[in-house]
């Protein structure tokens, strides 16, 4: 599948720090919690979507960037 990148690098960058916090905070802080798993899971998907550069709930409200 192609897709076109609908996340500017600052963006990319602040979810791959803000999912490993939250990966950190899920599996110590919540060690043991369903809560826990459930934080830390959705710290994986925002270092992917970072990673990627793709986000597909940006894509179904229309987010794209600009054409250079």
């Amino acid at each position: 599948m192609f897709y076109r990148k609908n996340l500017p690098g600052w963006e990319r960058a602040m979810r791959a720090v803000g999912g490993t916090m939250m990966i950190a905070y899920g599996l110590t802080v919540m060690a043991g919690t369903t809560s826990g798993y459930l934080i830390a899971g959705a710290g994986v998907a925002a270092i992917v979507t970072g990673f990627v550069g793709f986000c597909p709930m940006c894509a179904m409200v229309g987010r794209r960037l600009p054409s250079p």
